[in-house]
């Protein structure tokens, strides 16, 4: 028997600005909002927060696989990393959680979630005195 779909969902829509011509920076114009099963509560990402999406190597072949996916869960992830509000790890989590709320196929989201897991320590501001 499988198990039961998820309830994380996204409850607005991504809408974004690039911050300036020669950057991969995005604005947000309206507040981002998901609904993590993990967390048991809404993630709320303000407008006016600064992200780059996923920071995926733009090396041909990886970024023909990784890039421009998910960009909503990047979003979330990249604001939980900057404020700390979650251990690293739960980040991640949430951030593989979000991805398949963005319908990302199952070998993709898990091959983006071990990426930042191996390799997102430099970025998480690690605000949260437990488990970073």
């Amino acid at each position: 028997m499988a198990p039961p779909a998820s309830k994380a969902r996204f409850l607005s829509t991504l809408r974004t600005d690039r911050v300036g011509l020669a950057s991969a920076d995005r604005i947000l114009l309206a507040p981002l909002v998901f609904s993590s099963e993990l967390l048991d509560r809404y993630v709320v990402v303000p407008t006016g927060f600064v992200t780059d999406f996923a920071s995926v190597p733009r090396a041909p072949f990886t970024y023909w696989l990784f890039g421009g996916v998910g960009d909503e869960a990047a979003v979330v992830h990249d604001f939980l990393y900057e404020r700390g509000l979650v251990p690293r790890e739960q980040a991640d989590d949430v951030y593989l959680e979000a991805l398949e709320a963005c319908g990302v196929v199952k070998w993709r989201r898990l091959s983006m979630w071990a990426a930042v897991r191996a390799f997102g320590s430099s970025r998480y501001s690690g605000n949260v005195a437990q488990g970073a």
